[in-house]
């Protein structure tokens, strides 16, 4: 048979929201919890928290003339119809045909699991001032390059610069074994060697450097190993001082590296697995995949109902929203495995000891301080960040002596994906990074 007709394999099923099973247990014990708090409120338990006793007294005014059994039946009725549309919603995900498609830009340097993408060949013309751009180690790089309607690369590479995307990779038998030293002072300095000896005839001078999330600590590790091979540096949503708003839950969560279960996960399978980070990310807001997809319930519908609407092919402003939501969606079922030497870094030095923001993160032998860092810099903090907070990057911007700060209103991924993101967070970054001397 040749290639022509060979029938078109069908695309890999969709597993997520990862990891299921968590998600599923939460929203049924969270809704049928309802149950037990009616019967806590009609017997006056002294168990509520303090802070709410004014809102139980009045949900118990409110409740003193109904008649018990029909509030329960309409209680059993609304957690139906919530679990109905939360898995419609699942199912409505995965069914979608979208499937990112877009081709990746010319690769100009490899080692190991990773490559450096040029996204300068995506541009209106070639060259342009070299931006070398580092994500975190624990997502896919496409989050930065989503789809044809949603790219901060391809939007740069068309303002005439020439963004150079790390791309991590999966981590290979040799990146298992990796430490944070070895990604920053190795793999991600040799990536600004390839830059360096790609652009060394510019008249642009050095690169830019700009990092994302954890990809802001990997740049700022480079930056202060090596200032003079770098023209300025961008931080975007990057956490430093990690006690700075719970303490107590971030020693919580190194505790369980230490001498907890993770340990012992890290050492048998050399990292930290995909659903095991993605269960330590809901835990910021266990109830966040439910609304989520139930709201995407509501949107898929509206979308299907349109007269008249191909899904595959429609412009319409529903069908948008929801091809948004399922390439996002799937980039974030779509994570990587964090190497075991650096999960143990990060959650028990950062997260645990808080090192970066007590002076006690050494990188390639040099203790990182960023008010040693003088480089022109612009720190980006989204306001409504939940996975950063806020106030954690505001102590690196306030470190750092040439920074500028950009507070977008907007989420730690919305900053770089959401619609509101080209006017409120791109432009912004554009012009910063082309007027920078």
């Amino acid at each position: 048979m040749t290639d022509a007709l060979k029938p078109t394999p069908p695309p890999r099923p969709r597993l997520g929201p990862r990891p299921l099973p968590l998600h599923l247990a939460t929203a049924t014990t969270t809704w049928t919890s309802s149950f037990a708090g009616l019967g806590m409120l009609k017997d006056g338990s002294p168990s509520w928290n303090p802070a709410l006793a004014e809102r139980v007294e009045a949900l118990k005014e409110s409740l003193e003339n109904v008649e018990s059994e029909a509030f329960r039946t309409a209680l059993t009725s609304e957690v139906q119809r919530r679990m109905l549309r939360f898995l419609t919603g699942i199912q409505a995900y995965r069914r979608h045909p979208y499937r990112r498609g877009l081709a990746d830009p010319p690769t100009i340097w490899s080692e190991g699991s990773s490559r450096l993408l040029d996204y300068g060949a995506t541009g209106k013309k070639a060259g342009g001032r070299p931006l070398l751009v580092v994500p975190s180690l624990i997502n896919r790089t496409y989050v930065l390059d989503l789809s044809e309607k949603c790219s901060l690369m391809r939007h740069l590479a068309a303002q005439g610069l020439r963004p150079l995307l790390l791309d991590w990779g999966r981590p290979g038998a040799a990146e298992k074994k990796f430490t944070l030293d070895d990604y920053i002072a190795g793999r991600l300095s040799r990536a600004l060697d390839a830059t360096l000896d790609l652009t060394k005839n510019d008249s642009d001078g050095p690169p830019l450097l700009l990092g994302y999330c954890m990809g802001g600590l990997l740049a700022l590790g480079l930056a202060a190993l090596r200032p003079e091979d770098l023209r300025g540096l961008v931080l975007m949503a990057t956490p430093w001082d990690f006690h700075v708003e719970n303490a107590v839950q971030a020693r919580l969560t190194a505790a369980a590296v230490d001498s907890g279960p993770l340990g012992p996960i890290i050492d048998g399978f050399g990292e930290l697995p995909v659903d095991i980070i993605q269960v330590m990310f809901a835990g910021f807001d266990p109830m966040g995949v439910a609304r989520k997809f139930i709201a995407f319930n509501a949107m898929a519908a509206e979308s299907e109902e349109e007269p008249g609407q191909d899904t595959r092919n429609s412009t319409s402003a529903s069908t948008a929203r929801v091809e948004a939501f399922v390439s996002l969606e799937d980039w974030l079922n779509d994570g990587i495995p964090l190497p075991g030497p650096v999960a143990r870094e990060c959650i028990s030095g950062w997260y645990g000891r808080n090192e970066p923001a007590q002076g006690r993160w050494r990188v390639g032998g040099k203790t990182v301080l960023p008010e040693e860092v003088n480089l022109p810099a612009l720190v980006m903090l989204p306001e409504h960040d939940r996975i950063v907070p806020p106030l954690s990057a505001l102590s690196l911007a306030d470190a750092l002596p040439r920074a500028e700060r950009l507070m977008p209103p907007l989420g730690h991924i919305g900053m770089v994906v959401s619609a509101r993101a080209p006017q409120l967070a791109w432009q912004p970054l554009t012009k910063w990074l082309q007027t920078t001397p």
